[in-house]
C-alpha cells in the first residue's frame, strides 16, 4: 500500500476558502491587538482560534484521502512451518517442546489466521528436508530428518514465479542443513516467526571432524574432533572413535571449559584396510557413560548430536612405481625390501647391468671372405646376433614378458600405466630425445609423480641441464653450490621440512631430533644450484665447516609433483645401523614412495557432491573418465553400484555431462541415514574394460539437524532484511496479520476517504476552538 494523499473534492471552492481564511485572520489580529492581557496570551489564542476556523473552512473543498491497497482475495500468502526434527526440543522451564508452541500457534482456530484469509489467499505448506503443500497443520508431527531452509524458498519462489504472491510467514528456528545460496531477488518478503527458546543448559555435540591425511606410516590418519560441551564445567566428557564393526580405536578426555567452549579431540591412528572406511565419533559425558548411556539417564538436551560419521578414502591400489637405474648397485636392494612390506605398491625394476659399447670389427670384410675360419657366418639373421652396441637391462617385476622389453617405455600407454617413476644414477643420454618429452608428460599432464636420486650420472653430472627431464626437476643444474667434496654429511631437517609427516620416521618431535643426531653421515652428494621458485626444501646437508645444501627438494609441476633426493649414498643409512630391529630406512623409503603415488588420478576418478539446487539430500555422482594416453574418453558406459546402508545394492546409469569431455553424471537421492558405499566401473566404447574406482559418503541428518540447538534469530533477521520483510513476534501476529492491510502487495486496488467525514477532523477543530475560549476566560476576557 503507498502512502495516503490528498485531494480536494470540490477545488471550486478554493477561491472563496481563501477568502473566508483571509477575513479571519484580519479579524483576528485586530482582535487581539486591542487585548489587555499578556503577548504570549495572545498570540496562542490567535492560533488556536485560526486553525480552529481554518479546519472548518477547509471542509468546504471537502477534502479526501486517497492511496491503493491489496486487493481483498487477489493476492496469495503463505504460511511456511518448519516440520523438522530439531523442534522437539524441550527447552528448561517449560511444559511443552518448540513444536508443540508452533503447533498451537498455528491451531485452525486462530483469529488471526482468520483475518488473514479475508485479505489473502492464504496457501499452507511445510518443509522438512523437502518442501510440500499441506492442507492444515494439524498434522505437524516434526520428525522430517532435516531443514532444507534454503532451498524450500528457493523451491516457493519457483512455484509462485509470475503469480501475485504478497509474502511468507516463515515459522521455523532458523536452523538449516542446506547451505546454498539464496537468490535474494527472487524471493518475496519474508516474515520469520521463531519460537521462544531460552538458552541450552547441557548438551555435548559433535560439531565438525577435519580429517588430515599423510604418508607417515605409523599413523597416516589425522583425525580432529571438534566438541561442544554447554554446561559441563568441569566435568570429564570423553571422545570415542570406532570403525564401521564397533571397534574402539581410541579413547580421549577433556574437561569442560567455564563458557562451553569447543574442545578439541585429535586422533591418529593406522587404518587396518585400504580404500574407503567409515568412522563413527562419539562424545558425551563421562557421568553419563556410568550411567547407561541411555537416553532416561543422560542429562543432556539430546542425544542425536552426540555422534558423527566421517568416510576416510585411502586408495585401494595397486600403484606401480618404475624404477630406473644405470647400474646394479644397495638402493634398489633396500628400496625393493621396503617396498615389498607395502602391498599396495608393486616396484618395477628396469636396470642397466652393462653400458652401450661400440661395436669393433677387427678384419675387414675381405679378409673375412679368404678365410674357412668365417665360413657360415656371412648371412647371419640380424635378429640373431648379439647387439653390443646395445645396453644390457634386467627387468624385475615385471607383469608378464611384454612389459619393458625394449626397454624404457616409448608410447604414452606404455609409460602412463605407471603411477610414479625413480631414476637412479642414470644419465640423460640414455633417453631418446622422444622418451625424455614423454617423461615430461608423464608429469604434467597424466599426473605422475618423478623422483631423482643422486649419483655419478644424476643431476648436472648426468647432462640433465636444458633438457625436458632438466625442466622437471626442483632445483637448478647450472650453478653448483660450493660444499667440501672430501667432506662427510650430516642430515637436517628445514622448517618445511618438520611440517610434512612424511618425511619424519619418529611420531615425535624429540625422538626425531635423536634419530637425526645419531644417523650416519652421507658421503656422496650431487651438487646442484639454488632451488627453483616454487619449489621447497624438506631437508639440508650440512659438510664439517657448516656449509648447507639441499638433500632433498619438491615442487608441483603440472599435474603432477617432483621430487630431488640428492643423497646418492642413502643405503649407509639402512647398513651402518646401530640397532639391527631399527627400520627407519624401510620406513622411509615407503613414505617416500607413498608420497610420490599420492594424489595420482587414474584412468577413472570419481566425485560426489551435494546437489545445492535440491530440496531433498540429492547427491551427485560424477566420474571422469581417461583412456590410455589419459585423454578425455566420450562415448564410454559408466555405471555407479550402490551399497547401502543396509547392505542392498543398485545400479544407476551415468549419463554423459554436457559440459565436461570424458564426465558422466548420475543423482541419487539419500533416503536412509548411514554410509554409502559406490563403485564407478567404465567401460570404453570398443567393449574393454577401463576400470572401477571406490567412494563412499556419510549421510547423518540427525547430527546436522542437531548441530545448533538454539534458533539462529541472527539468520533470521538476515533473511527479513534481504527480502524487505520483518521478524514478527509470536505475542503480536494478530497486528502484524491487520497491518498487512497497509503493506505493498502485487496487485493493489485505490482507495478514497473524505476527510471530513472523520470525527477526528472535527474534533481538532472544536479542541482547537474549546482551547482558546478557555484560555480567554482564564485570562479575563471572555
Amino acid at each position: 500500500m503507498s502512502l495516503p494523499s490528498l485531494i480536494w473534492g470540490s477545488p471550486q471552492w478554493m477561491a472563496g476558502c481563501l477568502a473566508l481564511i483571509g477575513v479571519a485572520a484580519v479579524a483576528l489580529l485586530w482582535s487581539y491587538s486591542r487585548a489587555r492581557t499578556t503577548r504570549s496570551v495572545r498570540i496562542t489564542c490567535a492560533i488556536l482560534k485560526g486553525i480552529g476556523f481554518t479546519v472548518l473552512a477547509v471542509s468546504l473543498l471537502e477534502p479526501l484521502l486517497t492511496g491503493t491497497r491489496p486487493r481483498r482475495g487477489a493476492n496469495a500468502f503463505v504460511i511456511l512451518a518448519d516440520n523438522s526434527q530439531s523442534l522437539k526440543i524441550r527447552d528448561d522451564g517449560t511444559t511443552g517442546n518448540r513444536g508443540d508452541w508452533i503447533r498451537n500457534l498455528l491451531g485452525k482456530d486462530s483469529p488471526w489466521k482468520t483475518r488473514l484469509g479475508q485479505d489473502f489467499d492464504v496457501r499452507s505448506y511445510v518443509f522438512d528436508s523437502h518442501l510440500r503443500a499441506a492442507d492444515s497443520f494439524e498434522d505437524l508431527n516434526f520428525e522430517g530428518t532435516g531443514s532444507a531452509l534454503t532451498t524450500s524458498l528457493s523451491a516457493l519462489a519457483r512455484r509462485f514465479r509470475g503469480l501475485p504472491l504478497a509474502g511468507v510467514l516463515l515459522v521455523t528456528d532458523g536452523n538449516r542443513t542446506d547451505l546454498g545460496n539464496v537468490d535474494w531477488s527472487q524471493l518475496p518478503p519474508i516474515y520469520p516467526v521463531a519460537p521462544p527458546a531460552s538458552a541450552v543448559s547441557r548438551d555435548v555435540g559433535v560439531q565438525s571432524l577435519t580429517v588430515t591425511q599423510s604418508n607417515f606410516e605409523a599413523a597416516p590418519i589425522a583425525l580432529r574432533a571438534d566438541v561442544n560441551a554447554v554446561g559441563f564445567r568441569g566435568e570429564p566428557i570423553v571422545a570415542v572413535v570406532t570403525d564401521e564393526a564397533g571397534k574402539e580405536l581410541e579413547r580421549q578426555k577433556a574437561d569442560g571449559t567455564a563458557n562451553g567452549g569447543p574442545l578439541s579431540f585429535r586422533f591418529q591412528f593406522r587404518p587396518e584396510h585400504k580404500g574407503v572406511n567409515f568412522y563413527h565419533v562419539r562424545a558425551f559425558a563421562a557421568s553419563d557413560e556410568a550411567k547407561g548411556n541411555g537416553t532416561s539417564q543422560s542429562s543432556e538436551q539430546t542425544l542425536a548430536n552426540n555422534s558423527r560419521l566421517v568416510v576416510i578414502d585411502q586408495g585401494s591400489g595397486p600403484y606401480r612405481v618404475l624404477y630406473v637405474s644405470g647400474r646394479p648397485n644397495w638402493e634398489f636392494k633396500f628400496l625393493r625390501r621396503a617396498i615389498a612390506e607395502d602391498e599396495q605398491v608393486q616396484l618395477v625394476g628396469l636396470l642397466r647391468i652393462a653400458r652401450r659399447q661400440p661395436k669393433f670389427d677387427f678384419r675387414s670384410a675381405q679378409a673375412r671372405g679368404a678365410s674357412t675360419l668365417f665360413k657360415g657366418f656371412e648371412q647371419a639373421d640380424e635378429e640373431l646376433v648379439e647387439r653390443h652396441d646395445q645396453a644390457v637391462l634386467v627387468r624385475l617385476g615385471t607383469l608378464d614378458e611384454v612389459e619393458l622389453r625394449d626397454g624404457f617405455p616409448q608410447a604414452p600407454d606404455e609409460l602412463y600405466r605407471y603411477h610414479a617413476v625413480i631414476l637412479d644414477d642414470i644419465e640423460v643420454g640414455f633417453f631418446t630425445p622422444d622418451q625424455q618429452a614423454l617423461l615430461r608428460n608423464f608429469v604434467s599432464r597424466r599426473g605422475g609423480g618423478l623422483l631423482m636420486l643422486g649419483g655419478p650420472d644424476s643431476f648436472a653430472d648426468g647432462k640433465y641441464d636444458r633438457t625436458p627431464i632438466g625442466e622437471l626437476l626442483p632445483v637448478y643444474l647450472n650453478r653448483p653450490t660450493g660444499l667440501d667434496l672430501d667432506s662427510e654429511y650430516q642430515l637436517v631437517l628445514t622448517r618445511e621440512g618438520w611440517l610434512q609427516p612424511w618425511v619424519r620416521t619418529r611420531k615425535t618431535e624429540e625422538e626425531e631430533r635423536k634419530r637425526l643426531a645419531s644417523m650416519t653421515p652421507f658421503q656422496t652428494v650431487s651438487q646442484v644450484g639454488n632451488i627453483k621458485p616454487g619449489a621447497v626444501a624438506l631437508s639440508q646437508v650440512s659438510d664439517k665447516a657448516g656449509n648447507l645444501a639441499p638433500a632433498l627438494v619438491v615442487q608441483q609441476f603440472g599435474k603432477g609433483h617432483v621430487g630431488a633426493l640428492l643423497v646418492g649414498d642413502l643405503w649407509r643409512w639402512g647398513i651402518r645401523r646401530e640397532d639391527p630391529n631399527e627400520s627407519d630406512l624401510e620406513k622411509s623409503w615407503r613414505q617416500m614412495v607413498r608420497w610420490l603415488v599420492a594424489d595420482v588420478p587414474g584412468r577413472i576418478e570419481v566425485g560426489l557432491r551435494a546437489k545445492p539446487d535440491s530440496a531433498a539430500s540429492a547427491i551427485e555422482l560424477t566420474a571422469r573418465v581417461r583412456d590410455a594416453e589419459y585423454r578425455a574418453l566420450d562415448n564410454a558406459k559408466v555405471v555407479f553400484k550402490i551399497t547401502l546402508p543396509g547392505g542392498n545394492t543398485l545400479s544407476l546409469d551415468a549419463e554423459p555431462d554436457g559440459k565436461e569431455a570424458g564426465a558422466y553424471t548420475a543423482t541419487y537421492v539419500t533416503k536412509q541415514p548411514g554410509a554409502y558405499r559406490i563403485v564407478a566401473a567404465a567401460t570404453a566404447p570398443d567393449g574393454s574394460a577401463v576400470g572401477e574406482r571406490e567412494a563412499g559418503w556419510a549421510a547423518q541428518p540427525s547430527a546436522d539437524e542437531f548441530a545448533r540447538l538454539e534458533p539462529d534469530r541472527d539468520y533470521l533477521k538476515t533473511l527479513a532484511s534481504k527480502t524487505n520483510g520483518e521478524v514478527v513476534d509470536g505475542a503480536s501476529l494478530d497486528s502484524f496479520v491487520t497491518s498487512l492491510s497497509t503493506r505493498a502487495a502485487p496487485i493493489t486496488e485505490p482507495w478514497s476517504s473524505p476527510l471530513w467525514h472523520q470525527p477526528l477532523y472535527f474534533l481538532v477543530a472544536i479542541a482547537c476552538l474549546t482551547a482558546e475560549w478557555g484560555i480567554r476566560r482564564v485570562n479575563g476576557l471572555a
